[in-house]
């Protein structure tokens, strides 16, 4: 039977107070102990947080053992002495920091307002972690221009990471190009047909060739995610008649939806296979697959990767009627997810998107997979310099429910206030984290089939995280450890340390994740001393602090397969 190793060495080996026994923790209010099944079961045997008003780390005399049926525990301990303080409130509790990092990362589109080098910067300094590439705008030469600017972005700097998302076009149905603006009016005749080059007062053209078949009598089409809406009255071989429900100023290349429906239409198009080949071609870090109907595309998406040798997560976009029924299959092909509520309110009904949002999140959180929440975020934005209180509460809720990320487009992409919007996007964000934080609950139950032990260290390093109050330090060559304590939702940063640029870059999309590039040496204690350094000279630790260290995971660094380490260290 393997051994499992908790090292606290330079660290606390062991919590008591000034005046108990080692073994005597009865006083506490709560306690939360390190004991776990080593069985496939891997069941916690002991849950309560740890708290008290001043604690004091105490040296024991020896090397301990805990024994028990399902394995044994080991306690390693030096010749230090620490004392921890509460600062006021109980350890395992933090109070609002406003100079806290901000966990919940944000995701900003690159369009014509922030395409520039200086903008690119400029929203990476205000905290924009991911930047997407709309494939449905722009071309391939103006976004390997973006795709060029965060590069150089990224190799500046160890510790500040900007993951690329190619975000495909997908089979959307679009409205043709326009002259100028329609004007559109309640109860006004109005036609779309399939010919192309169609534009006048009464009439514009569709780029599908299916529309006119897709569509019946009575069915309501949407005009731009909602904007305005038409009920189809007769349709034609090449022409569909409607009458204008919602008027409105219609444009070019405006998004069309049939309430309820999903346009038959493959969901990876000949033109997203070419944005696909030029992001393989840029290593570019996500790509959100548009309109995923089913799991198939994902692994039709997967397979064509694999062959070319891609490291690319996949991102799928919830945003069809299509997709709800096959939703766990689809999450479990993917590598994460996008509620994207703009279509998905224009297939579905609205007063359901909410509750799939829910939804949506905790099934990728059960499956230790990123979620983003997206569209109409700060759409008011996009034209004034100050949110609706209704949007501010639209970002609060999705920080609340635990989304890794959140979105920006026409915000950011074409928005008149740009830095604005992702100023205002970072301080609710970080508001709403530090009101969540103020009482720190238990990480969430380990599930039945989370039985690999690096589940097992990242559920107990986020305990003793919550109980000291402490940021957590990772190493890691895959991401995989990372995204596992990402998950359990610690309470303070986690310090990922990665010697893998393409690592460091994935990570910046997890919640919580501060992704640093590092040299691993071969002496594991050296390297750990450079990391602690490192997060003092950058200025994201004080003298003094106390930070966890885990060792655990699928890939052994600097331990045996059968080992697995958690310390508390520090920094001096």
């Amino acid at each position: 039977m393997a051994m499992a190793t908790i090292s606290l060495s330079k660290g606390v080996p062991l919590l008591k107070s000034d005046a108990a026994r080692p073994s005597d923790l009865s006083h506490l209010k709560y306690v939360r102990g390190l004991v776990f099944r080593s069985e496939p079961t891997k069941e916690c045997l002991r849950r309560k947080v740890f708290a008290g008003p001043s604690m004091r780390a105490v040296e024991p005399a020896k090397r301990s053992e805990i024994s028990s049926p399902n394995g044994s525990v080991t306690i390693v301990g030096t010749d230090s002495l620490l004392e921890l303080q509460s600062n006021n409130h109980a350890l395992g509790q933090t109070g609002a920091n406003s100079d806290a990092p901000r966990k919940t990362k944000i995701v900003c589109t690159i369009g014509p307002s922030t395409c520039s080098r200086e903008m690119i910067w400029k929203l990476a300094e205000a905290g924009m972690n991911v930047a997407r590439l709309n494939m449905s705008h722009g071309d391939h030469a103006s976004h390997q221009k973006t795709i060029d600017f965060v590069k150089e972005y990224n190799a500046q700097f160890k510790d500040k990471a900007i993951a690329i998302m190619l975000d495909t076009k997908g089979p959307e149905v679009r409205s043709g190009d326009v002259p100028q603006p329609i004007i559109l009016k309640e109860g006004q005749q109005f036609n779309f047909t399939v010919r192309g080059g169609i534009s006048t007062e009464d009439t514009v053209g569709v780029n599908y060739d299916d529309f006119v078949n897709d569509v019946e009598v009575g069915d309501i089409l949407l005009v731009d995610g909602g904007m305005m809406s038409l009920v189809v009255k007769s349709k034609t071989n090449d022409l569909v008649k409607c009458e204008v429900i919602d008027g409105g100023e219609l444009k070019s290349r405006r998004h069309l939806n049939v309430r309820g429906k999903s346009a038959t239409l493959p969901s990876i198009t000949d033109k997203d296979w070419e944005d696909i080949k030029f992001g393989v071609d840029n290593e570019v870090d996500f790509y959100a697959l548009s309109f995923v109907k089913d799991a198939r595309v994902v692994h039709e998406l997967k397979e064509y990767l694999k062959s070319h040798n891609a490291d690319i997560h996949v991102i799928v976009k919830i945003e069809s009627a299509d997709a709800i029924p096959n939703l766990q299959s689809i999450l479990s092909a993917s590598d994460g997810a996008m509620v994207a509520r703009g279509d998905l309110g224009a297939e579905l009904p609205i007063e359901d998107v909410p509750l799939l949002q829910e939804d949506i999140i905790k099934r990728c959180h059960s499956m230790q997979k990123p979620v983003i929440v997206a569209t109409n975020m700060l759409e008011s934005m996009i034209n004034h310099p100050t949110p609706t209180r209704a949007e501010v509460s639209d970002i609060a809720i999705a920080v609340r429910q635990g989304a890794d990320a959140i979105m920006l487009s026409g915000e950011t992409a074409h928005g008149k206030f740009p830095l604005k919007a992702v100023n205002v996007m970072h301080a609710v964000a970080s508001r709403i984290e530090a009101s969540v934080l103020s009482s720190v609950d238990p990480p969430n139950q380990l599930s039945s089939h989370q039985s690999h032990m690096g589940n097992i260290f990242a559920y107990h390093a986020t305990t003793m995280s919550a109980t000291l109050n402490t940021p957590i330090m990772v190493f890691t060559q895959t991401g995989s450890m990372a995204v596992l304590l990402s998950h359990y939702g610690p309470c303070n940063v986690i310090f990922a340390f990665t010697n893998k640029e393409k690592i460091k870059q994935r990570l910046a999309l997890y919640r919580g994740v501060m992704p640093i590039y590092m040299e691993f040496l071969d002496d594991a204690e050296e390297t750990f001393s450079r990391a602690l350094k490192l997060l003092l000279n950058m200025g994201h630790v004080d003298e003094g602090q106390h930070i966890t260290l885990v060792q655990s995971g699928t890939q052994a660094i600097w331990r045996e397969e059968s080992t697995h380490l958690i310390q508390v260290r520090k920094t001096s």
